[in-house]
């Protein structure tokens, strides 16, 4: 079965999402990426080891793969954007009941229960499905129990407020695979869930 990998930016103070439009990321896909080049490498091997990318209906609508595709071409000797051409070369999959045909390469549109097209694409034997999302899609993977790596891109920011991922989320023991300090100040933290007794 394929391992179904979710990816997240949070805060220090737990939070995902903020209402109000604040800078408060690393690098948060424009011109500025303040990370360095040991986190650059290890995000591009993460990308090196998936096969499959879950979107979120709001996430591809909001232009993830049409920026990721243009930063491909741009930026086609920079080593750091290998993960971009990697978004563009993989099978996509979105994941929504609002849309029933895709205008991106590579995508497809998957309608039904969302547990459902994610075991579907879980017992593939392929490599390992990242999913990429809103709040609401994370949560929706969390509760499920679909994920079995949670990585947690933690920015050196207190944000005070805003939305956690884990709000709607019943207790969850989670063993730490690795934690990783990065001399920009992020720190990844990646964990499994740890199996019932």
């Amino acid at each position: 079965m394929r391992k179904l990998v979710l990816q997240m930016q949070m805060s220090t103070d737990g939070y995902f999402a903020v209402d109000k439009p604040v800078d408060w990321q690393l690098w948060g896909w424009g011109e500025r990426c303040n990370w360095d080049d040991d986190l650059k490498g290890d995000f591009n091997s993460i990308f090196a080891s998936i096969d499959c990318i879950l979107l979120s209906r709001k996430m591809i609508e909001g232009g993830y793969l049409d920026h990721w595709g243009a930063a491909a071409k741009r930026y086609p000797a920079d080593k750091f954007y290998a993960f971009a051409q990697r978004v563009v070369d993989v099978p996509k999959v979105v994941l929504t009941q609002r849309l029933t045909r895709s205008r991106w390469d590579r995508t497809v549109i998957a309608g039904g229960p969302l547990e459902d097209e994610v075991r579907k694409l879980k017992n593939r034997p392929e490599r390992s499905i990242i999913a990429f999302g809103g709040i609401g899609l994370a949560s929706s993977l969390l509760a499920m129990d679909l994920v079995e790596e949670l990585q947690l891109f933690i920015n050196p920011v207190i944000l005070g407020h805003g939305a956690s991922i884990f709000e709607r989320n019943r207790t969850k023991q989670l063993m730490l695979l690795q934690s990783k300090a990065y001399p920009c100040g992020m720190v990844v933290n990646r964990y499994q869930p740890r199996p019932a007794r």
